[in-house]
């Protein structure tokens, strides 16, 4: 007997397809359950409904089954404090560390500043390095010395780097793309690569010795499926530079790691993870050799975190390492939530550890070995990113490969536009961000951070003859909001009170409320402060309001059917008292009508809500 045969707990009846077809038609009112799917940026759509996997497919399997390791971020420039923070972290329940240098795919404008011996050693000063405790290192062109300076640092201390879990990052093509030019063309730079990376073989370390690191596609805007053809393409230029200078395969492949971001969308998220293993497994066979789990890290992403309600940073950070725990990363960094303003405190820093610990010492997420194996939503989406990957990594290969694709420019191309259709969806508000363009807290107070941010991060100057590409910039999607409420601060710095719009309500509080919300939620979206008017039964208490708010703004709120009687007189009135107008609501048929009363804007759902808010702001002024 099976359980499609029997009943859940022999209460529950087994649901079938057809059942659930017939609620949703009921629900969709007619309209086709077509409408249901989302296309995701790129070739991938989801389905409202998924049926069994129909056959077993590969496991997702961490390279050590079990608990991820839990990193904690050492980002503070002075070593002093940022060797207190490293030890906060371990003795906390870190398991490990992830060192960020100024200049680095993870910087986002803060890091480590000195790669000489006095500072790391100060940075490492009582941390166990022969523990064989997980320490991730971040390449940078800022920082050209670390690898020489931390075998000098192992070799003083008496400690054989082959028991250490010192893993370098080597990352050329990576950091080209981030920061838009390399020493030369990747044939000869592939050569300095290779020699930099042997050294550090020879004296004793492997693992993640270069890493394959697609954080910069998901950080300026790009889609999965080309985050994972990045990586794919940038492992297999490393490992053919590596077994080209005289690496043995099987070692050229298990120096190789691989780093990815993880965002808040669960779906795509798990299934990247999963993707990214069973791709490089297809890399390896065709390499001759036999898969082994790879070694991946995680990281919350960069770009989904918003400076302003940075509260939501928190949520947005848990259903990431949720995401990347289930789709079988080794190690994750959780970006705490202060990150976009600034060095975080020890508080931030602590709820990143408590993030994860929660998911392991009390959720137990990593008790199972791949849980979304053969759940048919998840496999259906791995097996489509995969293809989706391996066709644009196939693409990159047949433009010579990674180095001749940054080169050339096509590459970020691509992501670029990506990034538009982000863009553009995110002035829209088709795309949500919570503290950003919906539901703002407009009277937020901030937060403490060890120093305020450097959004531009350190500057670093190509060196000469270098070959200069179009580079991958790193944006949270919530910046253009967040501009916008930093005009809206400075007013009320200068002047003592934000700009205001004035929200004249016709008719009744049941007949206005829902669209008073509305632009009450729209325009301080945009640092426009909302005066509600009054339940007023006459245009001149409607005007006599607004002259009393001090706004120099209104928005006309009610029903579509009040607008067909009162809207234009409103509109003329408000008009003779000075006020510039918006009128919450598509306009239809009265379009004409109430632009000749002086209403220069429409508000709703799905306007280009970042557009109307940029001149709203001037209006307000």
């Amino acid at each position: 007997m099976t359980a499609h045969e029997t009943a859940i707990a022999g209460v529950f009846p087994q649901p079938q397809e057809e059942q659930w077809r017939k609620l949703v038609d009921r629900a969709l009112k007619g309209a086709s359950i077509d409408s249901l799917v989302t296309k995701a940026y790129g070739a991938v759509t989801l389905a409202p409904l998924y049926p069994r996997a129909a056959a077993a497919a590969p496991k997702s399997l961490r390279r050590t089954p079990g608990r991820w390791s839990i990193l904690g971020r050492v980002d503070y420039a002075p070593p002093e404090p940022a060797n207190r923070l490293a030890l906060d972290d371990l003795e906390g329940g870190a398991d490990g560390l992830h060192l960020v240098f100024a200049g680095s795919q993870g910087a986002y404008g803060g890091g480590l500043t000195d790669d000489g011996a006095a500072a790391l050693t100060k940075v490492f000063e009582n941390i166990r390095l022969d523990y064989g405790i997980p320490v991730i290192i971040e390449a940078s062109p800022a920082a050209p010395q670390v690898p020489a300076t931390m075998i000098r640092l192992l070799d003083s201390q008496h400690i054989d780097p082959s028991i250490t879990r010192v893993a370098f990052g080597l990352d050329p093509l990576g950091l080209q793309a981030l920061h838009g030019f390399a020493a030369g063309a990747w044939p000869e730079a592939a050569k300095s690569f290779a020699t930099q990376a042997k050294e550090i073989l020879r004296a004793g370390f492997v693992a993640g010795t270069v890493a394959a690191d697609a954080r910069v596609v998901h950080a300026a805007g790009g889609s999965e499926t080309q985050e994972l053809a990045f990586a794919l393409a940038a492992a297999v230029a490393y490992l053919r530079a590596l077994t080209d200078n005289g690496v043995e395969i099987e070692t050229a492949r298990a120096m190789i790691g691989f780093r990815f971001a993880a965002d808040a969308d669960e779906f795509l998220g798990v299934a990247k993870f999963r993707a990214a293993r069973r791709l490089w497994a297809r890399v390896e066979e065709a390499c001759g050799l036999t898969p082994k789990p790879a070694l991946i890290s995680a990281e919350t992403a960069w770009r989904m975190m918003s400076r302003r309600d940075p509260w939501n940073n928190i949520l947005r950070g848990t259903l990431a390492t949720f995401s990347a725990a289930v789709g079988g990363a080794d190690t994750v960094t959780v970006l705490p939530f202060t990150l976009p303003m600034g060095v975080p405190d020890p508080f931030a820093r602590r709820l990143a550890r408590d993030t994860q610990l929660v998911l392991q010492d009390e959720s137990h997420i990593e008790a199972v070995d791949d849980p979304a194996a053969g759940a048919g939503g998840f496999e259906t989406l791995t097996h489509d990113l995969c293809e989706g990957a391996w066709a644009a990594f196939q693409k990159i290969e047949a433009a010579g490969g990674l180095g001749a694709a940054l080169e050339k420019g096509t590459f970020q191309g691509e992501v670029a536009e990506i990034a538009g259709m982000r863009a553009k969806n995110i002035a829209r508000a088709k795309e949500k961000i919570i503290g950003a363009n919906q539901f703002p807290d407009i009277a937020e107070k901030p937060l403490d951070v060890l120093a305020p941010g450097a959004a531009a991060g350190v500057s670093i100057n190509p060196p000469a003859g270098a070959l200069k590409t179009a580079p991958l910039t790193p944006r949270r999607l919530s910046e253009p909001f967040e501009r916008l409420r930093d005009k809206s601060d400075a007013i009320l710095a200068k002047s003592g009170q934000r700009p205001k719009v004035f929200l004249a309500n016709i008719g009744s509080v049941a007949a206005f409320t829902t669209r008073a919300n509305f632009a009450k939620n729209f325009f301080e979206a945009g640092g426009v402060e909302a005066v509600f008017g009054p339940e007023a039964e006459t245009t001149t208490e409607i005007v006599d309001a607004f002259r009393a708010s001090g706004a120099k703004l209104a928005c006309i709120c009610s029903t579509d059917i009040i607008y067909g009687d009162a809207a234009e007189p409103v509109a003329l009135a408000l008009q003779g008292a000075g006020a510039k107008l918006a009128l919450a609501g598509r306009p239809g048929e009265l379009e004409e009508l109430l632009r000749k009363a002086g209403v220069a804007e429409f508000i709703f759902a799905g306007c280009d809500m970042h557009d109307v808010l940029a001149r709203a702001l001037e209006a307000a002024q």
